[in-house]
């Protein structure tokens, strides 16, 4: 006796399209670390982060304590959670969106 297998046509409630996670980097206030550094981090790791939107997100770190400086996709978010941290920011944890 021979089986075969069918193939069981593809319906599009079988497919889940999920989007990809996004979270948040937080950048917290401190006593350490200077306007002008906080300044050059962001503008060096952060993708299209101009100086003067920097200084704002600056401000506002110093201001209401902390600012969302990014929002993305995790991956991207990882790795620029760990460079801004490893020069000397003081982060919160990665959160999601």
């Amino acid at each position: 006796m021979t089986s075969t297998l069918r193939a069981r046509p593809a319906r599009d409630t079988d497919l889940q399209h999920r989007p990809y996670p996004h979270y948040r980097i937080i950048v917290l206030d401190d006593d350490v670390n200077t306007f002008q550094h906080v300044v050059n981090c962001l503008v060096t790791f952060l993708p299209g982060m101009t100086r003067d939107q920097a200084w704002a997100m600056a401000q506002q770190v110093d201001g209401e304590g902390s600012a969302v400086v990014w929002t993305g996709p995790q991956e991207q978010a990882e790795l620029y959670h760990v460079q801004l941290g490893n020069h000397g920011l003081t982060m919160a944890p990665l959160e999601p969106v």
